[in-house]
Formats: C-alpha cells, sequence, structure tokens
C-alpha cells in the first residue's frame, strides 16, 4: 500500500478531517491532501505527529495495511461467547485444507500426549490457566515457523 493510502486510512479510522488534521499539525488542508494523493510526503516529525494524532506507532503508519486492520478490529470486537461458537478449524481450513484433512493421514496420538505434558509444564512451572498455556505454547510453535521460514 502507497503511503498515502496509509494517512488516509489512518485518518479516516480516527474520524478526522483533513482540515482538522491540517489545523492540529499547523499545515494547510492542501498539504494533507497531496499527502494523501502521493504528491508530496511529510518530513520525519510530521511522521511522528501523525501517527501520535492517528493513535498509531511510526512504523505502523508507513506499513498501514487495511487488510490487517480490518482483521484487528474484528477481532478486537468479538466477545468470547462469539468465537466460542467458531469452528476455527473447519473456517481456517478453508484456506489451509490440510486442517480438515491431516487426522486420516496422521496418527495424533504421540503428539497429543506430548503437547500435553507441554501444556501441563506452562500451568505447573508458570503458572499459567489452561487457554494461556495453549495459547503460550502456540506462539512458541509459531516462533518457530517464522524462524524455519526466515532460513530458507
Amino acid at each position: 500500500m502507497r503511503l498515502g493510502n496509509s494517512l488516509y486510512e489512518a485518518r479516516r479510522r480516527q474520524g478526522l478531517t483533513q482540515e482538522e488534521v491540517a489545523g492540529k499539525l499547523g499545515v494547510s488542508r492542501q498539504t494533507i491532501s497531496k499527502w494523501e494523493a502521493d504528491e508530496t510526503l511529510p518530513d520525519i516529525r510530521q511522521s511522528k505527529r501523525l501517527a501520535l494524532l492517528y493513535h498509531v506507532t511510526l512504523d505502523e503508519l508507513i506499513h498501514f495495511d487495511l487488510e490487517v486492520q480490518e482483521i484487528q478490529a474484528a477481532i478486537d470486537r468479538s466477545s468470547e461467547e462469539v468465537t466460542s461458537k467458531v469452528d476455527w478449524t473447519k473456517a481456517w481450513g478453508k484456506k489451509y485444507p490440510v486442517l480438515v484433512t491431516y487426522q486420516e493421514r496422521v496418527d495424533t496420538t504421540d503428539y497429543t500426549i506430548a503437547l500435553r505434558n507441554m501444556l501441563d509444564r506452562l500451568r505447573e512451572d508458570y503458572g499459567y490457566g489452561e487457554q494461556d498455556a495453549f495459547l503460550v505454547l502456540k506462539d512458541i510453535l509459531a516462533q518457530i515457523w517464522y524462524q524455519r521460514k526466515k532460513k530458507k
């Protein structure tokens, strides 16, 4: 996504007009318009002020991804009651079919025992509840995945 789109989307998410942003930054509305149209770029100081105004980090502003932001907003809006009703395997299985087919091929017994032991250790050694232990283990697996991906 272009920086101009990032600036526009971040401003829009905060419910601000170009005039309001211009007033807060001490620039003209036309300057905001040019930034959002990728005609000119804000300097680093103005970029930092924009990030603060839009309640994002400078890095998030530069790398703003509307799709990711929309997914995050949906997660934030979802209650525990709603998320507990979702069949996550089926939902993710549409994108990653292996999630709905692996059980036909893989004997999960050994994996289940090992994973249960790891969950129990996280609960006993660190005092995590069941869900938190599961999330920590999931995050550890994700880190391993990303490390392996970087090596390729």
